[in-house]
């Protein structure tokens, strides 16, 4: 944060200048919105006779090692997930020119595997972040954490985006199959509720902070 601007909101709110009047004249002054609401929400909103700092972003190793695991078993665990949907996919529509099937016969069971062993585990550390955040909520705000969300957003955005473009471009070129369009919606579904809920996740903080 830049360290001029977070002196004025500082010291406007020590004069007793109300937090909407100090936006609109930073806005006018020609600062950044997101510049100025994060100069303000680094103050809390309490009854002080001085501005009152909120917690900032943080790293702890133990938390970093938490949410590190949670999101890697978060990924095998869609991407096992996808991988046996498109197994039943490929069995219930076939591809006749193909002879022995698009994936070996022990991926089926390697595909299970791994959600048997990930998601439970994504579960056991979520379920350890939970109860560290219900205790203590400023560790929400864990710099591995607000990193590896918008990673998460950013790589399923890219899925997203690529999904809808190669389903729109076989469609353009005649070559939908069933096959094809069940893996896509496969894909864009998976991937749309992890996005959705990280997206919600962060909104949700943000409108936290600022509350």
């Amino acid at each position: 944060m830049n360290a001029e601007l977070n002196t004025f909101v500082k010291e406007s709110l020590e004069r007793g200048q109300e937090r909407a009047a100090i936006g609109q004249a930073l806005l006018q002054a020609g600062w950044p919105d997101e510049e100025v609401d994060n100069a303000l929400r680094s103050f809390a909103e309490v009854d002080f006779p001085v501005p009152v700092p909120r917690p900032r972003p943080y790293f702890h190793a133990r938390e970093a090692f938490l949410y590190l695991v949670s999101f890697i078993a978060l990924y095998i665990t869609a991407f096992s997930f996808g991988l046996l949907i498109f197994i039943f996919i490929e069995g219930a529509f076939p591809d006749p020119l193909s002879y022995r099937g698009d994936f070996p016969r022990d991926t089926l069971s390697n595909a299970i595997a791994a959600i048997v062993v990930s998601f439970p585990l994504y579960l056991f550390f979520m379920w350890r972040i939970y109860k560290i955040v219900s205790a203590n909520p400023e560790r929400r705000e864990s710099l591995v954490r607000r990193w590896l969300t918008y990673l998460t957003l950013v790589v399923g955005a890219g899925i997203i985006i690529g999904d809808l473009i190669l389903l729109l471009s076989s469609f353009l070129q005649g070559e939908l199959s069933v096959r094809f369009v069940l893996k896509g919606l496969t894909v864009l579904t998976i991937v749309g509720v992890i996005f959705g809920y990280y997206l919600w996740d962060i909104r949700d903080e943000d409108k936290g902070v600022s509350a």
